[in-house]
Order: structure tokens, then C-alpha cells, then sequence
């Protein structure tokens, strides 16, 4: 009995794998388009004005202002690259659905996974409950969880015995509808509004850490950027070490730029250096995190932390800390 427990455990957690790898691999391209087109907006900015007297198209822009300089090409560029790294995060919670539920859970979870990244949403549930959410979104974990909830929800509306005239609509309106109907108040309320309390926390407890231990406070704010990568740890520790270089405090800021960059960086290297270890389109994956971790991007590491967060997350967490 014990072993049949087990062995149903790990057909479950394998079919797990396989639904987070499905959206993985769907996620992969618009990482790189992401990552490419925003190594490009970089690297044109870095051109000179002019060479032979003849204008570059970044004169006038640098990297620091490539977001705010609207209309030149790097900031045409940056836009595109921007847009990639927006969009894989949804595209990830929907193919995870799809992989459960194959079409009708495909909008549940592309739709449920984006909804918590909206900080409006978040902001205005939070006061539901009385609690007055500052910009956190939930982040690649929570549209790992939206899409799975997404998943399961279609695939047991799937098994209803309905009519024959109702069952010609359940996968293009039904189920849809009725599965982000019933689990959009559970993952905002659920996800989105605890992970905004959690960043609440998070910031009034480093705020409190300043003037203490210096080593200890770097290796905290570099884990927590490595902990959901782009994310609202992430961002907790990025606007902490912002604000204080404003106060000409550099150093929890240096913390959190290495912090930020060891996990696409050191995956990557990883990935070149052992390819056998990991699945054939990580490699594709691998180039375009390159450029990502060296632009201090984070998110070039969100394929992998997906594909297997039980083993990448505290690695890439253990390594930004050190």
C-alpha cells in the first residue's frame, strides 16, 4: 500500500515536471527575444554620436536614460525587449494550463497569471481586507500557481457529463469563463494580496537592518534577488539599495546588482559548460541569459528557476548570497 502511495506520488510530481517544462518551453522565445532586443537597445546607446561626421542612431541616448528617451532607436529597442520579458510571464502560466487541460485551460491561465501582475488589481484587493498594497505583483511563482490551478480546474470541468447541446460549448466558452470566474478571486485574493503583505514585511524588516552588519545585510538583499528573480522579493531588495544610494550609501547596492546578476550568469555557464544535464532547449535559452544577467536582468534566469524550482531557486539563492 505504502509503496503504490509513492509510486502514484511520483507519476503525479513527474506529470508536474512535464506541465511546468511545457510552459518553459513556450516562455523560452520571448526571453530571447527579450533579452536580445534589450542587449541591442543597450549596445546602440553605447555608440558614439557620430562617426566620420556621421550620426549613430543612439546619439543622444545612454544606457542610464534608454526607457525615458522616447522615439530614438534604442528606445524603440528597449520597448520590444521590455514587451518579451513582460509577456513570457503569462505566456508561462497559460501553457502550463494548456498542458493540463490542453485548449480550454490555455485563456484561464494566460489571463489568471497576468491579472496578478498588475499592481492596480493587488492594490485594490488588498483593501478588501484593509490592507493598503504598494506595487507587488506575484511574480513567475505566482503564475506557476495560477497556471496550475488554471490546469486542474478545466481539465475536471472537462470530465462534467453535460447535455449534448452544452458540451459543443464547453470548451470555447464554459470552461473558460467559468474557470476564471472561479479561481480569479482565489489567486488574487490568495496569491496576489499575501505575496504584497509578504513584500510589506519584507521592506519594514530591512529597513531595520540599516547600520547593522554589513556582510550580513548584502548577503540577505543579493539572496532575495535571486529568491523570484523580477518578482516582488526581487523588487523589494532592488528599491531598499536604490534608496539608500540616493542617502550616498553604495555598498548594499553593489549586494544587490551581484546579487541580481549570478543567477542568469551562473546558469548559463552552467548550461555551456554541462548541455547533457539539462533539456535541449535550455540551450537556446542559455545565450540569450547571457546578455541578460551582464544588463543586470534577472528574469534571463526564469526558465530555468521554472523548469525545476525545487533545486534551482535555493542554488541560485545560496550562490547570490555568497
Amino acid at each position: 500500500m505504502e509503496n503504490d502511495v509513492e509510486s502514484r506520488l511520483r507519476a503525479h510530481l513527474l506529470s508536474v515536471k512535464e506541465d511546468l517544462m511545457t510552459g518553459v518551453s513556450f516562455m523560452i522565445p520571448f526571453v530571447t527575444i527579450g533579452g536580445i532586443f534589450l542587449a541591442l537597445a543597450f549596445m546602440v546607446a553605447e555608440l558614439p554620436e557620430a562617426i566620420l561626421g556621421i550620426p549613430m542612431p543612439g546619439a543622444g541616448t545612454t544606457t542610464e536614460t534608454v526607457f525615458e528617451d522616447t522615439g530614438t532607436i534604442p528606445w524603440y529597442l528597449a520597448q520590444i525587449g521590455d514587451l518579451g520579458l513582460t509577456l513570457m510571464i503569462p505566456v508561462l502560466g497559460g501553457y502550463i494550463a494548456y498542458a493540463i487541460a490542453d485548449k480550454p485551460g490555455l485563456a484561464p491561465g494566460f489571463i489568471l497569471s497576468w491579472a496578478i501582475q498588475q499592481e492596480a488589481i493587488i492594490e485594490a484587493a488588498g483593501l478588501v481586507i484593509g490592507f493598503e498594497a504598494d506595487g507587488a505583483v506575484a511574480g513567475f511563482l505566482g503564475a506557476i500557481v495560477a497556471g496550475l490551478l488554471a490546469g486542474y480546474v478545466a481539465r475536471w470541468m472537462k470530465g462534467w457529463s453535460v447535455p449534448s447541446v452544452v458540451s459543443q460549448m464547453m470548451p470555447i466558452l464554459v470552461i473558460p469563463v467559468f474557470t476564471t470566474l472561479l479561481l480569479a478571486p482565489v489567486v488574487i485574493l490568495g496569491l496576489g494580496v499575501p505575496i504584497a503583505i509578504l513584500d510589506d514585511a519584507l521592506t519594514s524588516a530591512l529597513e531595520g537592518m540599516q547600520g547593522s552588519n554589513a556582510l550580513l545585510l548584502g548577503a540577505i538583499l543579493g539572496g532575495m534577488m535571486a529568491v523570484d528573480m523580477g518578482g516582488p522579493i526581487n523588487k523589494v531588495a532592488y528599491v531598499f539599495g536604490t534608496v539608500l544610494v540616493a542617502d550616498q550609501i553604495f555598498a548594499p547596492m553593489a549586494a544587490v546588482m551581484i546579487g541580481g546578476m549570478v543567477p542568469p550568469l551562473g546558469l548559463a555557464l552552467s548550461n555551456f559548460v554541462a548541455p547533457q544535464k539539462y533539456a535541449a532547449e535550455m540551450y537556446e535559452n542559455a545565450k540569450a541569459a547571457v546578455p541578460l544577467g551582464l544588463a543586470f536582468i534577472t528574469e534571463g534566469a526564469i526558465p530555468y528557476a521554472a523548469a525545476d524550482p525545487l533545486r534551482v531557486i535555493p542554488s541560485a539563492v545560496l550562490g547570490s548570497a555568497t
